[in-house]
């Protein structure tokens, strides 16, 4: 059996909840609560759900961003849980990130040739020769110009700021990107523009997505496998296939039917569908929420679970 990329078991992420003078702890907000699941090489896994349902919180505990309150996480067949916190760890150079928020994730006083140049000064010991070579390298990769290098963040448009982002997230060569909503604050030209350049990045280097998102349109042009998430749990989990032709959850029913259809003809077609998913929710919540909460998951198809009774 191959041996997956990046495997998550049973993940909790729980932040206390502190009240009364002395500040004790009196409850938990669950952001995460035994999430499980497997990315192999060169493969996109789709983590989908509303605002707050967990799934940024899930790629940050990933990185060491976000306290993992309990759970495994295992890369290349090594359990990596309590390294995922250190910096400079082979871990660390392996697994990078791609921020929602171009702009706020880049430092403002710093060229981009500091920007993409740091993570080469951290891993690597290369001369300032080398390094500009390899900066002006990665910048080719993401479609910008050599003299990109001596500008500011703030002298690029949204996508090209992204397209920046992306440069420092690949310049480690690494075998997992964790992709939180790269394209959710950009127009829609701009979006199709950096997608592409993900996807032709990935057959070029070989990389893993861990693409979150909560656009199921996005998710279905980047993702072979999507999780779908709710309540902070995984609802549904199967192949593109299984999600977009045989959604079982009624969640993930929702999320489908609230993608826009650009053709007119179907508005009354599209209307009748929602409206008939919304009184399957109202009427059958208990098939699939135990007060509020999902259900685990449970095997309907060698690639597909949905969280049922």
């Amino acid at each position: 059996m191959k041996q997956a990329l990046l495997e998550v078991r049973n993940l909790k992420v729980w932040y206390p909840v502190k009240g009364g003078i002395l500040g004790r702890r009196v409850g938990w907000v669950k952001a995460v609560d035994d999430v499980s699941f497997t990315i192999e090489a060169g493969q996109t896994l789709g983590l989908v759900g509303e605002s707050g349902c967990g799934k940024s919180s899930t790629g940050k505990a990933i990185l060491g961003l976000a306290q993992i309150s309990s759970g495994e996480i295992l890369f290349d067949g090594e359990d990596i849980t309590r390294l995922v916190k250190r910096n400079r760890t082979p871990y660390r150079k392996s697994v990078q990130m791609i921020f929602q928020d171009a702009y706020s994730s880049l430092n403002p006083r710093k060229r981009v040739l500091d920007i993409i140049a740091e993570p080469l000064r951290n891993f690597e010991n290369l001369t300032k020769a080398e390094e500009r070579k390899r900066v002006d390298e990665l910048l080719s990769i993401v479609g910008l110009p050599a003299t990109a290098a001596a500008k500011y963040p703030f002298e690029f448009s949204g996508g090209q700021r992204q397209r920046v982002g992306v440069a420092r997230a690949i310049a480690l060569k690494p075998k997992l990107i964790v992709a939180d909503e790269p394209v959710s604050a950009l127009d829609l030209s701009v979006q199709a523009q950096v997608l592409n350049y993900l996807k032709d990045i990935q057959e070029e280097l070989g990389l893993a997505y861990l693409f979150v998102s909560h656009d199921l349109g996005v998710v279905k042009h980047m993702c072979e496998h999507l999780a779908i998430m709710h309540n902070s749990r995984f609802v549904e989990f199967g192949t593109r296939e299984d999600i977009y032709e045989n959604a079982q959850h009624i969640y993930t029913k929702r999320l489908i039917a609230a993608i826009p259809d650009v053709d007119p003809t179907k508005r009354e077609e599209n209307n009748a569908r929602r409206k008939e998913v919304a009184i399957e929710f109202e009427t059958n919540q208990e098939r699939f929420y135990d007060e509020s909460k999902p259900f685990d998951l449970k095997t309907i198809s060698n690639t597909h679970k949905v969280a049922l009774p």
